[in-house]
């Protein structure tokens, strides 16, 4: 399946609206993601290898803020336990589509795998059965800071003994220098990829109001404050990073 690259920044607007996760956004999506978050294809990948370890046999696994389905695809790849199933979440009718249209594809192609549901619903009040696996990549950043503890209070509520939270978020940082160099090593990356500084203003622009970093150790009081036992930073590149959270 082919994508278009992400051109959608790289000429000059009057007005920069918010970004948000329209059509335009869901037809380069993969091009975006993978020129703009450092890390991203391994931290897709093995996100299937952590589930591998924490998934149990006739649970559900949820992939919360699925986007175009890389995570819920890496979570069929890897996870063979019997009985399992992937519940896909997204709030963006584009990426449902687009979604359902790339697990198709993966069924065309490989065989045995977990079955999986799409939904098009708000993680913020869909019900979550009790669930071994969920994974929150690139998600919790896009919810407003005073609904992100309840999120992972419903998350950790329906969590099994012995399942996992995987969390993967933009961070900021405390200190004002280790944050400045952190950006510009990202601004770097960005460049290296192709992004002229056109494209890099303006995207700033459309997410500073919709996308809002916490950092390190905001997420691990909240995780600890929504019931989470132990937190660990499992992969980080510049000021992008994943963490496992353990009921």
């Amino acid at each position: 399946m082919t994508h278009a690259p992400d051109r959608i920044f790289n000429t000059p607007l009057a007005q920069v609206p918010d970004f948000t996760f329209n059509e335009d956004v869901v037809r380069v999506f993969p091009d975006m993601i993978k020129r703009s978050v450092p890390g991203y294809p391994t931290i897709v990948e093995n996100t299937g290898v952590l589930a591998a370890q924490f998934a149990q046999a006739n649970s559900i696994l949820y992939d919360l803020g699925c986007s175009l389905g890389a995570v819920t695809q890496a979570l069929r790849r890897h996870v063979s336990h019997s009985g399992c199933k992937v519940i896909a979440v997204d709030n963006s009718a584009a990426m449902v589509e687009r979604c359902r249209e790339h697990l198709n594809a993966q069924d065309a192609m490989f065989q045995e795998l977990l079955p999986v549901e799409v939904i098009e619903a708000d993680i913020l009040t869909l019900p979550l059965q009790p669930t071994s696996l969920v994974t929150l990549n690139f998600t919790l950043q896009f919810i407003a800071p005073e609904q992100r503890l309840e999120l992972l209070q419903n998350i950790h509520h329906a969590l099994l003994p012995s399942g996992a939270l995987v969390l993967s978020e933009k961070l900021r940082f405390n200190d004002p220098a280790e944050h400045e160099l952190l950006n510009d090593l990202h601004l770097a990356f960005k460049r290296a990829n192709g992004y002229s500084e056109l494209e890099i203003a303006q995207k700033r622009r459309a997410i500073e109001k919709v996308m809002l970093p916490d950092s390190l150790e905001e997420h691990r009081e909240r995780l600890y404050s929504a019931g989470f036992s132990k937190v660990v930073v499992w992969f980080q590149c510049f000021n992008f990073a994943s963490l496992i959270a353990i009921p």
